[in-house]
């Protein structure tokens, strides 16, 4: 007859078996552990009969409780379908200044603007509209076409410098580049750029420089930004004498800008995005900081 040996510091069984000394304990599996098995495994015989499961060749087990995620799918596009043709409607039909004077559309229309927004302008414009090195700040107040909420619906149908028959266009020649400028008036020119809006550029030294860029830019510059260096949005010539500047508006960016040119681009939307959502996104752009009306 076996004699049952007991671990003397547990007071366990031992199984018999041993390793360098080490001898194994009869430890039987905790019930919480054996009834966790038992359950797991009943769930899933009943999960196998209750839903689809098993593939069958071409088809597979539907399941007792009919559930199908297609079907769940269908009817949950079709729910958000109704649900935003109950509020698409009146976008569409009624005019900005009637949705602008509606709070509940204009709160629809920053919350779907938002995600509109970073699918289609934020990787040129930045998530929060205040652009980036060469992408105009949606942000503040300075517009090169007009900052009206139909202007900026119009620029965003047709585009600038785009292959819409409609499109705006605007180009900064290359001054230098092109040989319509030499070296020393381009530099001037700039300096003059630069002094609109930087005072404290104007002192003694650079007052001569100033003072010849001020000819070379009315007889090259005022064409299209205007005597005042104002700008002129039916070109799309931006104000020089404000500090907001799409490309940069530290000097040698300035002389960069003159002697090369400018030509920036913007992509047609009106073929991607619908005139709803085209009037959703116009709102949504006016209501980020602009104030013009």
């Amino acid at each position: 007859m076996e004699v049952e040996e007991r671990d003397p510091v547990s007071g366990r069984k031992t199984t018999g078996h041993e390793w360098n000394g080490i001898k194994e304990l009869d430890t039987p599996v905790p019930k919480g552990v054996l009834i966790f098995l038992i359950v797991t495994h009943v769930f899933a015989v009943l999960w196998w009969f209750l839903m689809p499961s098993w593939p069958l060749g071409t088809t597979y087990t539907k399941g007792l409780l009919d559930v199908d995620q297609h079907k769940t799918v269908e009817e949950q596009l079709v729910g958000s379908a109704a649900r935003r043709s109950s509020w698409m409607g009146p976008i569409e039909r009624l005019s900005f200044e009637q949705i602008q004077a509606d709070p509940e559309l204009m709160s629809i229309v920053k919350s779907s603007g938002h995600q509109l927004f970073g699918d289609n302008c934020a990787a040129c414009h930045g998530i929060d509209g205040k652009g980036r090195a060469n992408y105009p700040d949606l942000t503040d107040n300075d517009w090169l076409w007009g900052g009206e909420v139909e202007t900026i619906a119009e620029t965003m149908r047709v585009g600038i410098n785009s292959a819409h028959p409609e499109s705006r266009f605007a180009q900064m020649p290359s001054f230098g580049a092109d040989g319509m400028l030499d070296r020393e008036e381009v530099r001037s020119a700039s300096a003059y750029v630069y002094s609109l809006s930087h005072e404290d550029y104007s002192t003694p030294e650079n007052v001569g420089r100033i003072e010849a860029g001020r000819e070379v830019f009315k007889a090259n510059c005022a064409v299209c930004h205007g005597e005042n260096a104002r700008g002129n949005r039916d070109l799309g010539a931006p104000n020089l004498t404000d500090p907001y500047w799409v490309y940069g508006g530290d000097l040698q960016t300035i002389v960069d800008s003159v002697h090369g040119g400018r030509q920036g681009h913007m992509p047609t939307w009106d073929e991607r995005l619908t005139e709803g959502n085209i009037k959703i996104l116009a709102l949504y752009v006016h209501s980020l900081g602009a104030d013009e009306k």
